[in-house]
């Protein structure tokens, strides 16, 4: 702090007591828009109406615009995004929910870009965009985030409406996807591959698979990456998740190889807890013919 002119002895004091005060402290700017406690408001209302979550909606599923989001830290980090963990509350009232919010990372912090094999068959509506994504340059790594966040919200949305067991889709807000939180409590519900199903159980998640499997089969995609890594188990219930590079199957020239090696590399999974390789062949087979390919 500086004064103007010459300094009385008070002064001097004054100014000194003014600076040690300001060292040992540090002044708190309260941010008057900042909701009442959380990490930020809603971002239900920045989300437009084909961005947010199908109908009907879940009666758990939380649109009031004075809600507030309360981040609890990461459940999983990527190469790509983070998925963290944030509960959503209705001030002055006992209604919240968890949900999990995937945030691809921006070009200078993503450590790895996808094989343009997944994006084959794709189409981007200005050419000058895809010309920038082809290249690589900073703009069009961060279209490419925004397109990889994009399907896979879109991904959600039409596997959900077509049965399949996925994460619902709550909304996208830019490189944010937010979807239900499948978990007990605050702990994220365990992938396939730590699992050590008893026979009975094998057989039962098997069911579920190819059960999910033909639904996207017949819809005309392929998950693209499916493996037990990506797979978790609630209870019991079979959900796969992580799908940004969901492949067309038609549009996609290696629309077959992608179906079988889903197939083969989750497959690998069941036969080394004792499940006979004749199921794996067969459901091989299902899938070119449910997706018409044969």
């Amino acid at each position: 702090m500086k004064s103007r002119g010459r300094k009385s002895g008070a002064q001097d004091f004054f100014f000194e007591q003014a600076e040690r005060f300001n060292d040992d402290f540090e002044i708190e700017v309260v941010d008057p828009e900042a909701p009442p406690f959380g990490d930020r408001w809603t971002t239900w209302d920045q989300s437009e109406p084909l961005q947010r979550a199908p109908r009907p909606w879940p009666d758990w599923l939380i649109t009031d615009l004075g809600a507030v989001d309360i981040e609890h830290g990461i459940l999983k980090t990527g190469k790509e995004a983070d998925v963290f963990l944030i509960e959503r509350v209705v001030p002055d009232t006992d209604r919240s929910v968890l949900l999990a919010a995937k945030r691809y990372r921006d070009a200078d912090h993503r450590m790895f870009n996808r094989s343009s094999e997944y994006t084959e068959g794709r189409t981007v509506r200005k050419s000058r965009d895809q010309r920038a994504m082809d290249k690589g340059t900073k703009v069009g790594q961060e279209m490419l985030a925004g397109q990889w966040a994009a399907t896979e919200w879109n991904a959600l949305v039409r596997m959900h409406k077509a049965g399949a067991s996925v994460p619902y889709p709550v909304q996208i807000v830019g490189t944010e996807v937010i979807m239900e939180f499948i978990g007990t409590d605050r702990t994220a519900a365990p992938r396939l591959e730590i699992l050590r199903p008893t026979p009975v159980e094998l057989a039962d998640l098997w069911d579920q698979l190819v059960f999910n499997m033909t639904i996207m089969a017949r819809d005309g995609f392929a998950h693209g990456d499916l493996s037990a890594y990506n797979i978790i188990v609630d209870g019991g219930r079979l959900v796969i998740i992580d799908m940004p590079q969901i492949i067309d199957v038609v549009a996609n020239p290696r629309g077959r190889f992608f179906l079988e090696r889903d197939v083969r590399n989750v497959g690998a999974w069941f036969t080394s807890r004792g499940m006979d390789e004749k199921y794996v062949d067969a459901l091989v087979a299902d899938q070119f013919a449910d997706a018409r390919l044969n």
